[in-house]
């Protein structure tokens, strides 16, 4: 009968072997695929922005800050005490470990529950990765099925690559060399032993271990893991000793800071077609920006900010209607400054604060031109034969239009209301006489006009007289490419931000600027000595700057809406915009050289405080002649060349009987 029982439980026992096994089987076949995203591991990786010097602008990231290493340059200090207090025996198991599993067996059939686990570092991986952390049978069966088999595809050091990189260090730190840098502000190399105990500590409770939080419980769980490597015999007495008793200095930060909020937006902004992960793709995105130029951006519109908002304050304390008297709360501001050369943005500001606002309006506002376009006007007309000395009619004319089938009337005036008659071109520029403009418009031809426009890269331009004074839309990003047309001796440059990019497996992409001829450096010249003048005694006198010489135009729209300051000196150029969000009126006296240039001079001041080695003055070209006119010295050249005597005599009778002339 013994036997009998004996066979019984034999064969029961190769019955319940042989179900297992073809279980086991069907369960490993069924999960098996899911081991691929641990072989093929691409884990979310944060993206670094830096400026030109390689300083660190930003860390953006999706989900998960993480900032990959990888397994050779993981010091061995952090893998052994890694191993030391998770799994002993890593290198020498197949995946599972089963005196673990045997010890922790028992101890949980004594506390009659889960008390404690036997997972291997590779357990543990496959369960962040793969599976779900509920206390189940059937999920620790099959996470040791994979871990089984990952042991067989991948190597030790690549499962520890794997683990290190993946795991949640707490307070947002994907990975170790990210939390490495978030607590400690180190590089792993630079780690102390106890620095490392405290980090390869904290994944089994990343909040209850927090050392931003809890402290001395993160240094008590730091000491086990340098004790389990005194008893291992891993460490010396010395070694224990010191790093028993070191505390080490805790760093509480989140590692998102962006110092330059505006220029990395537009950065990505820029990146998003061609690099759709760019927040999360582990790139090393170098940029065209220098930090010290974005911070006195970013000082200068403040500064202009707070000098506008106090002389509202003090108009309205003074008057005896403050709402009418006053703008509204919604001035802001916006700033691009970039090599002429180049089109390399040096300093991108698009807003006055980013913790109030992320409008970036240095790309995604649209605003009116305003007399701030003026320039590429004259420049047209030099480009047409006119020359500084042209004289320029400035009277008034009534002009009449017709909106459905309704005739209506525009007679546009000056600045102040008041006419000369006839001006010099030089001067119709300096001082930004709306009349005389319109009429040089009128002769040059309206279509003429559009269309040299559109070839200087203005898109929205209007096919009527109203171009002339600067009705067109355009953000400041356009605004400054037309401008490089100036600053760069005819040769228009398209700005760009991003340098280089380098992904994660290293390769690299440069980028370049696209540069388009549209006239002549000695053409150009004429009209940057014209600019120089608008600064040295023309509308933008706040804009100079002692010890540099500067060109530039000031900008007021209709009723003060938008105020401009466009200008550049000899090697960089930078376009200042002010305006109310809402498009409402600013005060009359906020005009462009009273709010706008203002923060281009404090720019170029301080700029030239930390380079003053830039070039400063503007190189005439050789082709750039001077000759004497009515008592004058003005700059000409072949394709615009002086008046002759007969016309200088014909033009000083008309200047001594102005109202002799018709239109």
């Amino acid at each position: 009968m013994m036997k009998f029982f004996i066979k019984l439980f034999f064969y029961l026992s190769i019955i319940v072997g042989i179900l297992a096994a073809v279980y086991l089987y069907d369960l490993y076949e069924e999960i098996k695929n899911d081991i691929d995203s641990v072989v093929n591991y691409q884990p979310k990786q944060s993206t670094q922005f830096f400026d030109r010097n390689g300083k660190l602008l930003a860390n953006t990231f999706k989900d998960e800050n993480r900032e990959y290493v990888k397994y050779d340059d993981i010091p061995a200090r952090v893998i052994e005490s890694l191993v030391a207090i998770e799994d002993t025996q890593f290198f020498e198991h197949f995946g599972i470990n089963p005196d673990a599993i045997s010890r922790a067996l028992i101890k949980n059939i004594k506390s009659g529950g889960y008390s404690e686990g036997a997972s291997t570092l590779t357990q543990q991986l496959i369960k962040v990765l793969v599976l779900s952390r509920e206390k189940k049978i059937i999920r620790k069966v099959k996470e040791a099925l994979l871990a089984i088999r990952l042991e067989t595809i991948l190597t030790k050091e690549e499962i520890l690559e794997r683990y290190l990189n993946h795991v949640y260090f707490g307070h947002s730190y994907y990975g170790i060399k990210t939390a490495a840098k978030g607590y400690f502000k180190k590089e792993l190399y630079e780690l102390s032993l106890k620095e490392i105990a405290i980090l390869v500590g904290l994944p089994r409770a990343p909040s209850f271990y927090d050392p931003t939080k809890n402290l001395e419980v993160s240094l008590a769980r730091a000491n086990q893991v340098i004790t389990r490597l005194d008893n291992l015999g891993w460490i010396s007495n010395e070694q224990y000793e010191k790093s028993i008793n070191e505390k080490p200095v805790i760093f509480n930060q989140t590692l998102t800071q962006n110092v330059a909020p505006y220029a990395v937006d537009y950065a990505i902004n820029q990146l998003s077609n061609d690099f759709p992960e760019i927040l999360s793709g582990g790139y090393k995105v170098f940029l065209t920006i220098d930090l010290e130029a974005q911070e006195i951006a970013n000082e200068a519109i403040r500064k202009s900010y707070e000098d506008s908002k106090k002389r509202d304050f003090d108009i309205r304390q003074n008057s005896k209607n403050p709402i009418n008297d006053a703008y509204t709360k919604e001035l802001n501001a916006a700033m691009i400054t970039l090599e002429n050369s180049t089109g390399k943005i040096l300093a991108l500001v698009g807003g006055v604060d980013y913790q109030i606002s992320v409008f970036n309006r240095a790309f995604q506002s649209i605003r009116q031109a305003g007399s701030a376009i003026k320039p590429f006007l004259y420049q047209i007309a030099l480009d047409e034969g006119y020359n500084p000395a042209s004289q320029l009619f400035d009277i008034s004319r009534t002009y009449t239009y017709t909106v459905d089938g309704v005739q209506k009337k525009w007679q546009p005036k000056n600045s102040g209301g008041n006419f000369q008659g006839i001006v010099s071109f030089r001067d119709s520029l300096t001082h930004s006489r709306n009349l005389s403009t319109l009429n040089l418009v009128t002769d040059l031809g309206i279509g003429k006009v559009a269309s040299e426009l559109k070839r200087y890269g203005f898109k929205n331009v209007n096919q009527d007289l109203s171009l002339a004074l600067g009705s067109m839309n355009l953000s400041l990003i356009e605004f400054s490419q037309a401008y490089t047309v100036l600053s760069n001796n005819g040769t228009m440059v398209k700005p760009y931000i991003v340098e280089q990019i380098i992904d994660k497996d290293g390769n690299t992409t440069t980028f370049e600027t696209e540069k388009v001829e549209i006239t002549t450096p000695e053409q150009t010249y004429i009209t940057t000595s014209i600019l120089q003048d608008v600064i040295t005694k023309g509308t933008g006198k706040r804009a100079a700057v002692a010890g540099i010489e500067l060109a530039g135009k000031t900008g007021t729209t209709n009723e003060n809406v938008d105020a401009w300051f466009c200008g550049y000196s000899p090697t960089i150029q930078t376009i200042v915009w002010f305006g109310n969000d809402d498009n409402t009126p600013m005060r009359r006296a906020e005009m462009g050289g009273t709010i706008a240039a203002p923060a281009f001079s404090y720019f170029y001041k301080k700029y030239l405080e930390i380079h003053p080695e830039i070039q400063r003055k503007f190189t005439k070209p050789d082709n750039v002649y001077s000759g004497e006119i009515s008592g004058k010295t003005e700059f000409y050249t072949d394709k615009s060349p002086l008046p002759d005597l007969d016309t200088q005599i014909n033009i000083q009778q008309s200047e001594s009987n102005p109202d002799s002339m018709e239109f």
